[in-house]
């Protein structure tokens, strides 16, 4: 099963600047966690010591909000797209 995952430029470097990659899992997490062993240094960008997504990432899946969903267990299928916000604060 591959899901598309959108990787915001800050976190390019990670992915040999693929904008774009594909993810596998049936889950959030299970996605994040291969994709770790892909392009190593991703999971702890997105994720806080204690395994929850660190605050200042956004995470959606088809456009919802995953806080709003199962967070990191939200199901995943074939096909689904995966968006990495990085948080923007300004003034």
């Amino acid at each position: 099963m591959s899901v598309t995952v959108r990787i915001p430029t800050p976190l390019r470097k990670l992915t040999n600047e693929l904008d774009v990659v594909s993810g596998d899992g049936d889950t959030l997490m299970a996605c994040i966690n291969a994709l770790e062993g892909q392009y190593p240094g991703l999971k702890e960008r997105l994720c806080d010591e204690a395994g929850e997504l660190r605050r200042f990432v956004n995470v959606y899946v088809n456009g919802e909000d995953v806080r709003f969903l199962a967070g990191l267990e939200t199901a995943l299928k074939a096909g689904d797209e995966v968006s990495i916000v990085p948080a923007v604060a300004g003034g």
